[in-house]
């Protein structure tokens, strides 16, 4: 018995509507990476545990790598490459929170910290002026093995002071 074709799904991502033919099982880190090609979230441990994936799903954080690209038509997905546009920033500006990390020198690897900015993208938003314990509570699902930990949490308070 032959199976019947799968109907396209269609994802907003970063602003644009993007319809694709692929499975809605498939998980979304694998759409946005392989179909869209959009590099910003990151594949880690491909089991929700480390945040490198992280993207914003209707504003919230969410861990990409264990999302079937099916259970988000109909929702806002934003990546690292869409949060400027998000915010209502002209074409080719960073987001401040991009700049707070480039500023305050937050990469030694570097692989951590899209899943990073996007955490502390979403904190923002909830929390203008986040206390330390905030700011901590906010990153404590991202792994960094690199220790740039006073880095990361010296830019997420610039952030927050220029934002």
């Amino acid at each position: 018995m032959q199976r019947a074709a799968e109907q396209p799904l269609t994802l907003r991502v970063n602003g644009q509507a993007h319809t694709l033919d692929v499975p809605p099982s498939a998980p979304l880190l694998q759409v946005l990476r392989n179909d869209l090609q959009l590099n910003g979230p990151k594949y880690g441990c491909g089991l929700g545990e480390c945040g490198a994936c992280l993207v914003l799903v209707d504003g919230r954080p969410a861990r990409c790598c264990v999302i079937p690209a099916g259970g988000v038509q109909g929702r806002e997905i934003t990546t690292l490459e869409g949060l400027a546009r998000r915010s209502g920033l002209p074409a080719g500006t960073l987001h401040p929170v991009q700049q707070a990390f480039i500023d305050a020198q937050a990469a030694q690897c570097g692989y951590c910290l899209n899943g990073m900015i996007v955490a502390t993208v979403a904190l923002l938003e909830s929390h203008p002026q986040p206390t330390e314990a905030q700011v901590r509570a906010a990153l404590s699902h991202n792994l960094c093995r690199c220790g740039t930990h006073l880095e990361i949490l010296q830019a997420v308070r610039t952030a927050a002071e220029t934002s």
